[in-house]
């Protein structure tokens, strides 16, 4: 019977109930330990990081906006990431023989297409109302008003909710490889899935962004071009909006950095007939949830607005009165 080497015991995650593998293998016992600490701190500082997001923009009525009801939607994707996917994956990288593993596989991939379509969803249409709040800033209350922005947070979860039911019921979310729960289907019917998942949207939210880019470029030019008084509380309106544009598209193009490198090993592994390492999809897996700390992040070192609320809910301060209506900006 073929032994296998510590490799093995590390990327299949057999060690702990495998009768193959050695228990007594320090090395692996440590990596198992090491993966559980890193994972349970990634997903305390996604759940703490984006439940702070969240705190803010359902406590200060000033920040009752359109544009903040979209980030809201997507820091709670980000925020289930932490909640479902992480745990549900450190249980299936460390045990290959859970007695509920196969459920626990399904469960997993199911919130896992949920949420990352849920996100791209999400960023789709924040790039949609960036494009009204910048290109036809006239039109923007009357084409982006609360209702519509339901209706777009509405789209933005219940199509996914159904694809990944879908995709678990027909279970083609679900691959072994050599008894493991993986994420990705080794075959070209994955292709499509990835064009429609991600590909697509991403190519619209570029070129949106870029249109933007271009349109803002102009304004810009022509506020330097006048002097008077009226046009210089323009030129603050449209500096505000350019900067939450800006601070979108960065959050953005993250997502973009830690989620492509994951959906090309997808598209080009069955093309190379697997050629592509399993553990260095497993990575690149892991950099893409690791994108639900970083939003957070970007809002704190962008927005004022974001720091502020931040203080005043960590020193407790909304817990000694009414401050929902503070000026944050």
């Amino acid at each position: 019977m073929h032994e296998p080497n510590r490799s093995d015991v590390v990327f299949e995650g057999k060690h702990l109930c495998n009768e193959s593998a050695n228990l007594s293998d320090m090395r692996a016992v440590t990596t198992t330990y090491l993966l559980c600490v890193f994972v349970g701190s990634l997903s305390v500082l996604i759940m703490c990081g984006n439940l702070l997001l969240i705190t803010s923009i359902v406590y200060f009525k000033q920040l009752h906006t359109p544009t903040n009801y979209l980030i809201l939607s997507l820091a709670v994707a980000d925020l289930l990431v932490g909640v479902f996917i992480l745990p549900f994956s450190t249980i299936l990288s460390v045990s290959s023989c859970f007695y509920l593993q196969d459920v626990l596989c399904k469960l997993r991939g199911s919130f896992d297409i949920f949420l990352c379509t849920s996100s791209i969803l999400n960023l789709c249409f924040i790039s949609v109302d960036r494009y009204y709040a910048v290109c036809q800033p006239l039109r923007y209350k009357a084409k982006i008003n609360v209702r519509v922005i339901m209706i777009m947070i509405l789209v933005s979860w219940t199509v996914p909710a159904l694809n990944g039911i879908s995709v678990t019921v027909l279970g083609v979310n679900q691959k072994q490889y050599n008894g493991r729960c993986v994420l990705f289907q080794n075959t070209n019917s994955a292709i499509p899935g990835t064009v429609f998942a991600f590909y697509l949207p991403a190519l619209i939210m570029f070129t949106i962004y870029l249109k933007i880019f271009m349109v803002a470029q102009r304004q810009a030019r022509s506020i330097q071009n006048r002097t008077c008084q009226g046009t210089k509380s323009g030129a603050t309106v449209s500096k505000m909006e350019r900067k939450a544009t800006k601070t979108l598209a960065i959050v953005m193009g993250i997502f973009l950095i830690c989620w492509t490198p994951f959906f090309l090993c997808i598209t080009f592994n069955p093309l190379s007939n697997g050629a592509i390492p399993l553990p260095l999809i497993e990575m690149f897996k892991w950099l893409g949830w690791s994108n639900s700390m970083l939003n957070p992040f970007v809002y704190a070192f962008f927005y004022s607005w974001f720091r502020l609320a931040l203080r005043m809910i960590l020193s407790g301060k909304i817990f000694q009165g009414d401050f929902t209506n503070s000026k944050l900006f």
